[in-house]
């Protein structure tokens, strides 16, 4: 059984999200989803996600492709290794070639886990539907 392990904040679930898990479990049997929770979220971008943690985790449970939902605590990818020992990670194509990723990826083939990097939907990001929330927030009166 081929176990793949994937993560994100998932905030505002769009069809760029759907698109990556649907392509990782062609990939795998079991398919984990780690949900960043709100806490890392903040730590790491400085502003909570629109939609809390238990919302968003719920929102990614009812997805058919998903096994399994853990909360995302740590951005250190060894550590949810240690954690659940899958054998594929799925990342966008679009961190493909960067410095963190190349690292992660030398980490990971000397324990024999591959990095899958699935396709990126560049039409729609949670960052784009924010900023466009953002401002239409800004002129409601």
């Amino acid at each position: 059984m081929i176990k793949g392990y994937t993560a994100g904040v998932f905030d505002m679930f769009h069809i760029g999200h759907l698109n990556i898990l649907s392509a990782a479990k062609k990939c795998c049997d079991y398919l984990i989803v780690g949900v960043t929770t709100d806490e890392l979220a903040i730590k790491r971008k400085g502003i909570s996600p629109y939609i809390p943690y238990s919302e968003r985790s719920s929102i990614v449970s009812a997805i058919r492709y998903v096994d399994k939902t853990v909360p995302q605590t740590s951005y250190n990818k060894m550590d949810a290794w240690n954690r659940y020992k899958f054998d594929v990670m799925f990342v966008g194509d679009d961190w493909q070639g960067t410095e963190t990723w190349s690292q992660i990826e030398l980490d990971f083939k000397s324990i024999g886990v591959e990095i899958k990097y699935l396709p990126y939907t560049t039409h729609v990001s949670s960052t784009k539907l924010r900023s466009l929330l953002d401002m239409a927030l800004q002129y409601e009166v």
